[in-house]
C-alpha cells in the first residue's frame, strides 16, 4: 500500500508542474524519476516518451501510466495516472472559478507571458537532450533530417503527412536499419 501512496503522490507533485505539455516535462520527470527516485532509467524515459507519442493522450500522463505498471502492476498504474490527474483537475478548477474575472488583468496576462517564456525553454531543454541521446549516427542524423523536413514542409505537400505516420515509419525504419546492422556484424563475425 506504501508503494501506492508513494506512486501516487509522487505523480500528484508531478502533475501540478505539467505546464507545457509532454516535451516540457521531460527535464522534470527524468530529475524526478530517474534522478532522485530511481525508478527508470534515461533510456526507458525516451523509450516511455516514444510509445507515449504513438497512444492517445498527454504523453506525461502515459508516461505516469507506464512508471506506475513497472512498479506496482495495474494496481501502480491507476495510482500513477489517477495522482497524475489530481493536480491539474484541482487547479482547472480554481482557474475556472476565478478566470473570468481575473483574466483580464494586467498581472494575470503578465504571468501567462512568464509561464509561456518557461515552458519554452524546457521545451528547447528537452529537445537537446533527446537530441544528444537519439541522434547519434549518420542513419539517425538521416532520419532525423527526413521527418523534420517531412513536418516542416508539411503544408507545401500536396498531402499532409500525419505526424502519428511519421512516428510509425521511423520506428519500422529503425527496426530495419537495426537488423541490417545486426546481418552486417554476423557477417563480420563469422569471418573472424
Amino acid at each position: 500500500m506504501s508503494n501506492l501512496l508513494e506512486l501516487y503522490w509522487t505523480f500528484v507533485k508531478i502533475g501540478c508542474v505539467t505546464f507545457g505539455g509532454g516535451y516540457a516535462m521531460l527535464p522534470i520527470l527524468e530529475r524526478e524519476l530517474v534522478d532522485k527516485r530511481h525508478w527508470t532509467t534515461m533510456d526507458d524515459l525516451r523509450d516511455y516518451f516514444s510509445i507515449g507519442q504513438c497512444t492517445p493522450g498527454i504523453i506525461a500522463l502515459n508516461v505516469s501510466t507506464f512508471i506506475g505498471e513497472k512498479r506496482g502492476g495495474v494496481k501502480g498504474a491507476v495510482a500513477a495516472t489517477v495522482g497524475f490527474l489530481t493536480g491539474p483537475i484541482v487547479i482547472i478548477l480554481i482557474i475556472a472559478m476565478f478566470l473570468k474575472n481575473f483574466a483580464q488583468l494586467s498581472v494575470v496576462q503578465h504571468a501567462f507571458a512568464g509561464i509561456r517564456v518557461c515552458v519554452c525553454v524546457l521545451i528547447v531543454q528537452a529537445v537537446l537532450r533527446l537530441w544528444k541521446k537519439s541522434v547519434v549516427d549518420p542513419f539517425t542524423l538521416g532520419l532525423y533530417l527526413a521527418v523534420f523536413a517531412l513536418n516542416a514542409l508539411s503544408g507545401l505537400l500536396p498531402v499532409k503527412v500525419p505526424a502519428a505516420l511519421l512516428v510509425i515509419l521511423s520506428g519500422v525504419l529503425g527496426i530495419l536499419a537495426a537488423g541490417r546492422k545486426n546481418r552486417a556484424h554476423g557477417k563480420g563475425g563469422a569471418a573472424k
